[in-house]
This record gives structure tokens, sequence and C-alpha cells, in this order.
């Protein structure tokens, strides 16, 4: 029984899967709302069997499930889109769509936020943060994930305490403006994750940094 369960919720997700994919090559945000709506699919296929097996017809939960779950995958989808291009209005931060992991990056250097070798946010930084903390009360459900970064100057110990530290401040500083605590969660990695050599000013600039990632409630739950 569980085995036919299983092929049940298999079939209904990939009968809803090619429904949103076309084979073309769409623009990123097209593919995260097709991916959005796949995951939901699966997801939705999972709970139909669930519910399908309680009223003893497998068949049409998983098939409903898939529908449903297609449905709130792809409003998440757009609703990830939409967010990205509030944000690239934002002066002062990158952002970049990553429609294979379902998640927005946002990333801010840190010479825009603090001064060298300390974690205290500079006046100015103060105004992006601002309006970050404005978008990401719109979308209360997100996770929100803040991640320090340094160069390889100075020792490991004290480049991961900085990065933590940064990060920390960072993340501290939107949950003043409203952004909810339990939706946020912080990282540091010190030197370990560079984004460039450390061999020349430009490269550690450029390692210096804090990065915000973003995922939709339902991306979050896979993680």
């Amino acid at each position: 029984m569980v085995r036919k369960s299983l092929i049940l919720v298999l079939i209904a997700a990939f009968a809803v899967a090619c429904a949103t994919t076309d084979g073309s090559t769409a623009p990123n945000e097209n593919k995260k709302t097709k991916r959005g709506a796949v995951i939901g699919a699966v997801a939705g296929a999972i709970a139909g069997a669930v519910i399908g097996n309680q009223s003893g017809n497998n068949r049409t939960g998983a098939v409903i499930g898939a529908a449903a779950g297609a449905a709130v995958g792809g409003a998440i989808g757009r609703r990830m889109d939409k967010q990205a291009e509030e944000l690239k209005q934002i002066e002062g931060i990158e952002v970049e769509h990553a429609p294979d992991s379902g998640e927005i990056n946002v990333r801010l250097t840190s010479d825009i936020l603090f001064d060298l070798n300390s974690a205290a946010l500079r006046s100015a930084s103060r105004e992006t943060l601002n309006e970050l903390g404005a978008n990401f009360r719109q979308y209360p459900d997100n996770k929100i994930i803040v991640e320090g970064h340094t160069d390889s100057s100075g020792t490991d110990a004290y480049n991961q305490q900085l990065s933590e530290r940064r990060a920390s401040t960072v993340a501290d500083y939107l949950i003043d403006r409203g952004v909810p605590s339990s939706n946020v969660v912080v990282y540091g990695y010190g030197e370990m994750r560079p984004k460039a050599s450390n061999d020349t000013a430009e490269g550690r600039q450029l390692n210096r940094r804090v990065e915000i990632r973003i995922q939709a409630p339902q991306q979050a739950s896979l993680q």
C-alpha cells in the first residue's frame, strides 16, 4: 500500500511538473515561478496522498494535492519575483536572482556598512537598511539569512569574530525595524568564502561584505 501511494505521488507530481514547464529558455523570473509550481506540486502531492490514504482514495488525493500545491508554489514564485524587482530599486546593494535555488541574494559591501575593523554601522548605511527592513516587513513569512564575510587580513579567529559581529549588527538593526526575529538567522564565515582574490585591494574590498539570502516559506521548509 505504501509503495502504491508513493507511485501515485510521483505520477501526480510529474504530471504537474510537465504542465508547468514548456521546454523554452524562459527568463529567470519565469523559471523561478515555474520552479515554485513544481516544488508546490511535489509537496501538494505528498499531502494529498496522505489525505487520500486517510479517506481511502489515494489517487484522487494525490492529484488534487499536486494541483493545489502547484497553484500555491506558482504564487510564491511570483511573489519572490516581485520582491526581487522591488529590492533592485534600493541604492547601495546588489540583488541577484537565483532561480535554481529559489532564493533572492542581496549583497551589501562592508565599505558601505562599516568602518575598517569595526562592527558599528555607519550612519550613511542606515537608510539602505531602513529600506531593506521596510521591504522585508511586506513579506513577513520569508526566512532572512544574514551572512558576514571578511577578507584575509588579520588572524582567522579575529576575522571569524568580526564576521559574526557584523552579521549580528545588520540582523539586529533589521529586527529593530520590525522584521520578525523568528525569521532571521545569522552566520559568520570569516575569510572562508572569498568572492575574489585577497591579493589586491579591489579583491579584499569585495570580500568584506554582508550577504542576505531570502527564502520563501516553501523553500525554507525544504532546507
